[in-house]
């Protein structure tokens, strides 16, 4: 049972079955793509436009079904309803920002936007580097040079947290053209850093902190989740609506304090670089999708993210009843957001994949998972019962699986220190090839490796290929876990710089 944690959420009866909480009113995008899919399903409109299904499912079937184009959908091919921007407007209002776009490509395009905005070819950026691999492709993009800074790890369990403000400053020191701090908070495992004193000392240098915020677009709409990074003093954020909002697959919004409000952003550069890295048919139904969930936590906000703390904060207590089991949580020097459930089964003696196996199988699929670890994510859609029988489900396959207590390893994504040969960028463009694995120590990794999740990188273009590194990538494969990225996925073989060496730049 989840004994003490009341679901005390009172929730306005539905008018509309389409509009389950009246949103369409406060979301112009929702709204729009309500109108035009009324419209085509009552037979009123047939459109002549892209995309090709015409809203008909008579030759694929449902998968086509509610798929709405921005242009000449929810609104028309030359805007002039102009939805999105105020759609954008909103949520910049909401967030505290004065620079706002809705992207349909995820916190992967909104990274890539912003890395092309802080800066120039060439210059250095202060990167944290358990950032997620798009960030490190937005800086090849660029053409930026990274100054990576580790994250401080949580002496219990060896998780990342955030980056301290200290390692930024000095980092910082050393690199006085530095264009920009961009680091990730919360991290993938929902350790969270200090983005108030980032900002302080990112702001005394003269440049912006970036956020990719990915996995928090809940925070500050509750009094026990930390505040939004914008509100600590961040110049740009990135965070996806998809994750613990409920808005459609890809929907991301990337956030700005620019030059017009005193920020440290150029605008335009921020509209340009958003733009180069954009779809031209993007759809509507993604940015409707982001604009109900906006709309939802302006309402509704303080409800829904007060329930999911109370669900998480319920489950971490069952939790920590069953033997050898620990849950992540928050202890002296160390801040973790309370509506993120990460479980370490190291003293379970359970194996994370296999614990993963019977949770597919009995249809709880989870984010993540690998020998010590598991990461299940509650959101703002889960209840009582859906939590209940998640928790269930686990308890069983942890007991199934139980056997001696066993030390926790380290993930290689936190552990592995790079060295930097040459630029993202220039290793990226030069000849490669592939050798041997073994062979490939002590040459320049020409491509990206990492296990994923959580997608983070052990091997990154420029970087010396490492014994470490690759024995870490070879002990995560041999445990059965995916790696990615990289051409040959077994490692049997890595792609480096051609031994002529890389093309002028």
């Amino acid at each position: 049972m989840l004994a003490d944690h009341p679901d005390s959420l009172e929730l306005p009866d539905p008018l509309d079955e389409r509009d389950p909480l009246g949103l369409r009113g406060d979301a112009p995008l929702l709204d729009a793509w309500l109108t035009f899919t009324a419209a085509t399903g009552a037979g009123r409109l047939t459109p002549f436009t892209i995309p090709g299904h015409k809203q008909r499912t008579e030759l694929v079937g449902d998968v086509v079904r509610g798929d709405v184009p921005l242009y000449a959908g929810v609104d028309t091919m030359k805007q002039s309803g102009g939805v999105l921007a105020e759609a954008e407007r909103r949520a910049a209002q909401l967030w505290g920002a004065d620079w706002c776009r809705f992207s349909v490509g995820g916190s992967t395009h909104g990274n890539q936007a912003v890395a092309l905005a802080v800066g120039s070819p060439g210059r250095p950026v202060v990167v944290s580097r358990t950032l997620h691999r798009s960030v490190l492709l937005g800086l090849v993009l660029a053409g930026l040079d990274p100054v990576w800074v580790r994250p401080e790890l949580d002496p219990l369990t060896g998780l990342p947290g955030g980056v301290a403000p200290g390692t930024v400053a000095a980092a910082l020191a050393d690199h006085p053209d530095a264009c920009a701090v961009m680091v990730g908070d919360p991290s993938y495992a929902g350790g969270c850093g200090d983005v108030t004193g980032l900002a302080s000392v990112a702001h005394a240098a003269g440049v912006p902190l970036v956020v990719d915020a990915a996995w928090a677009a809940h925070f500050g709409f509750h009094p026990d989740l930390p505040p939004h990074p914008l509100a600590c003093g961040a110049d740009a954020v990135v965070t996806s609506a998809h994750k613990t909002l409920p808005a459609w697959s890809q929907a991301a919004i990337v956030l700005a304090r620019t030059t017009r409000s005193g920020g440290l952003l150029d605008p335009d550069r921020l509209d340009r670089g958003f733009e180069a890295t954009h779809t031209t048919s993007p759809t509507g139904t993604i940015l409707a999708s982001t604009d109900a969930a906006r709309a939802l936590l302006a309402a509704h906000g303080d409800q829904l993210c007060g329930r999911l703390v109370r669900l998480v904060c319920a489950v971490r207590a069952r939790l920590a009843a069953v033997p050898g089991l620990a849950v992540l949580d928050s202890h002296p020097g160390f801040t973790v957001d309370p509506a993120k459930l990460v479980l370490l089964l190291a003293g379970t003696g359970a194996h994370g994949h296999a614990v993963e196996a019977d949770l597919i199988a009995a249809g709880f699929p989870v984010e993540m998972a690998d020998r010590d670890t598991l990461i299940a994510m509650v959101t703002l859609a889960d209840d009582e019962d859906t939590v209940r029988r998640f928790l269930d489900a686990l308890v069983a396959a942890v007991e199934r699986h139980r056997g001696p207590a066993r030390p926790a390893v380290q993930s290689s994504a936190w552990t592995v220190d790079p060295v930097v040969a040459m630029s993202p960028r220039a290793a990226f463009f030069a000849a490669h090839e592939p050798v041997a694995g073994d062979a490939a120590i002590g040459r320049v990794s020409a491509e990206l490796i990492c296990p994923y999740p959580p997608g983070v990188p052990v091997l990154a273009p420029g970087e010396v290929v490492t014994a470490e590194a690759l024995a870490a990538l070879r002990a995560t494969r041999a445990d059965g876990g995916r790696i990615a990225y990289a051409a040959d996925q077994t490692l049997a073989t890595v792609q480096v710089v051609a031994a002529t060496g890389p093309p002028g730049t």
